[in-house]
C-alpha cells in the first residue's frame, strides 16, 4: 500500500513524510482539511508537531486532495485508540513481539492461539505495518498478566523472533 502512495511523493520527502505521518495516526483528509476523527486539525499545528512549514502541509493535502488513489485512502482513515501504555494502570499485561519476518502469516493467530488457551481475553492486538514502520511490532493487550510459563511457548511460535512482557 505504501509503495502505492508514496510515488505521488517522491519528489518531495517533506511531504512524503508527511502522508506518512497521516498514515501511521489515521488521520484523514477531507475538503482540504486535516481531521483526527471529527475534529479538524489546523496546517498551522500539525507542522509545529512535525517540524515543518505550513506550506508543505498544505501541498501535500493538495496533492492528496487532488489524486483520486489518493483520495479514496485518506478520506476513509481513522484514528486506533493504543491501550499499551495505560495496560499498567488498568492492571492489564503487554505482550510485544518482534517478529523475525513481518509478512509472515499466522503470527497474530499463533500468539492469540496460546493466550487463548491459558484462559486468558484480550482486549487489544495491534500490529504496526511493515510497509510503513521500520521496525514493525505486535502488540498484545491482555485482560491480566501474562504468566512466566506461557513466555516460552510463545517464543516458539511461528515467526517471532523475541517477545517482550509488560
Amino acid at each position: 500500500m505504501w509503495k502505492n502512495i508514496a510515488k505521488y511523493f517522491n519528489r518531495y520527502p517533506g511531504r512524503k513524510k508527511i502522508a506518512q505521518k497521516m498514515l501511521e495516526y489515521g488521520l484523514r483528509v477531507k475538503d482540504h482539511k486535516i481531521y483526527c476523527a471529527e475534529i479538524e486539525i489546523s496546517d498551522s499545528k500539525m507542522a509545529r508537531a512535525m517540524g515543518v512549514d505550513r506550506r508543505a502541509i498544505a501541498a501535500t493535502i493538495d496533492v492528496i486532495s487532488k489524486e483520486p488513489e489518493l483520495n479514496k485512502v485518506f478520506l476513509k482513515l481513522k484514528p486506533t485508540c493504543h491501550l499499551k501504555d495505560v495496560a499498567s494502570t488498568m492492571k492489564w499485561g503487554v505482550i510485544e513481539i518482534i517478529p523475525e519476518d513481518p509478512s509472515i502469516p499466522g503470527i497474530v493467530a499463533d500468539v492469540a492461539t496460546i493466550i487463548a488457551q491459558a484462559s486468558i481475553s484480550i482486549r487489544q492486538a495491534i500490529v504496526d505495518d511493515f510497509e510503513l514502520s521500520e521496525e514493525p511490532r505486535l502488540f498484545i493487550i491482555t485482560e491480566k498478566q501474562i504468566p512466566g510459563s506461557l513466555i516460552p511457548k510463545i517464543r516458539k511460535s511461528k515467526g517471532v523472533k523475541a517477545v517482550l512482557i509488560y
